[in-house]
Order: structure tokens, then C-alpha cells, then sequence
């Protein structure tokens, strides 16, 4: 009897197991259908200002993106020089990247004067926004996950790659089918794609990069 009763107990631990398996892969196709756009193989873009950023406010946004199937690449706009060790974050960027999916190949760093780790700082919206619709339309990016408005903590720098795309976008120079994806909300913009990312929905709003 009590060798029936475990196989019963088994038998229906691994009938739950295939149902959650199958609910679990319906819901995610379900999501993308509903959400239009953006599903499997979409090259997508990580802007982040320092190293660090990417754990501190995207590890969640990237993780969920990476289960979906997308193609993860990330630019970050300085070394985190701020306290003299550029090179040490530098290295730890890409140790972080390895565990949430992004491969070296796909990592660009720049370390350049014009944009220093300085919240002090302000930097120049057209540099920016040059070198991010260059990297967008070289690499092919149909979204971009950046900074909102408030730069999430409110540093200068955060808030700089958010003013860059928003100008890429107000003036329509981003290429047509792309999209960006903040990491909080935007009281101004619709949520179109939320539903790629269920357990994080309500983080992230959506603005379309389309006039």
C-alpha cells in the first residue's frame, strides 16, 4: 500500500511539474503575442552611465530580456573613474555582465574625458546623442534600455543618457520599429511592452523611439 501510495504521490508530482511547464510556455508566448513587438532574437541595448549600473538598477530588466530570447549588448558611457578605479570597475563590469548574459564581444566601455564620473558634471546632450544613434544604427538595436527622467537616483550622468535619447526621439533621427525601455516610471509614457516582462510590469513602462 505504502509503495502504491508514493507512486500515486510521484505520478501526480510530475503531471503538476508538466502542466506548470506547459502553462509556464504558454504564458510567455501569450505575452509576446500581446505585447506586439520585440520578442525573440530582438537586438536590444543596455545605456548605462557607470560601472555598476547595470546590477544596481537593470539586473532584473536584463534577466528577463535574456529569458525572452533577446540579444544583449551594453554601452557604458565611463569607467567609474570618480574615486581612481577606473580599471578595477572596468573588470568588475564585465564580471557582472558574464552572470547576467551580455558576452564580452557585446560590451563597449568608453573611457574618455568628455564624459567624466562626476555628478558635478554636465554632459553635452548632442555628444551623447551622437555616439548613442551611431552605436544604435551600427548594431542594428530595435530597443534600448536606459535611464528615466530622474536618472532612478538622480545623478547627473544617469540623467544625461535619458535626455540624449529623449532629443534622438523629439527630433525622429532614431531608425523606424525601435523602442526604448526605462527602468521605472514615466507618468508620460504608454506601456506597450510591459507584458514581456510580467514579474517586472510595473518597472517598466515603455516609450516608443517612433514619433
Amino acid at each position: 500500500m505504502e509503495a502504491a501510495g508514493l507512486l500515486c504521490l510521484a505520478a501526480a508530482a510530475l503531471l503538476a511539474w508538466g502542466f506548470l511547464r506547459v502553462w509556464d510556455s504558454r504564458e510567455r508566448t501569450k505575452s509576446q503575442e500581446q505585447a506586439g513587438v520585440l520578442g525573440d532574437g530582438s537586438r536590444t541595448l543596455l545605456v548605462i552611465a557607470h560601472p555598476d549600473d547595470e546590477a544596481m538598477f537593470f539586473a532584473p530588466t536584463v534577466l528577463g530580456l535574456a529569458r525572452l530570447g533577446h540579444r544583449l549588448s551594453l554601452l557604458c558611457f565611463s569607467a567609474g573613474n570618480f574615486y581612481n578605479q577606473g580599471e578595477i570597475r572596468k573588470k568588475e563590469l564585465l564580471q557582472s555582465c558574464d552572470v547576467l548574459g551580455i558576452p564580452p564581444s557585446s560590451i563597449m566601455i568608453i573611457d574618455n574625458r568628455d564624459f567624466p564620473d562626476d555628478p558635478s558634471v554636465q554632459w553635452d546632450t548632442e555628444r551623447v546623442a551622437s555616439i548613442l544613434l551611431q552605436h544604435i544604427e551600427m548594431n542594428s538595436i530595435n530597443l534600448v534600455v536606459t535611464f528615466d527622467e530622474g536618472g532612478v537616483s538622480g545623478h547627473s550622468n544617469h540623467i544625461a543618457l535619458y535626455a540624449a535619447m529623449r532629443t534622438l526621439h523629439s527630433e525622429g533621427r532614431l531608425p523606424k520599429e525601435s523602442h526604448v525601455l526605462p527602468p521605472q516610471p514615466a507618468a508620460l509614457v504608454p506601456p506597450p511592452l510591459c507584458a514581456l516582462l510580467q514579474i517586472h510590469e510595473n518597472q517598466l513602462p515603455v516609450l516608443p523611439l517612433k514619433p
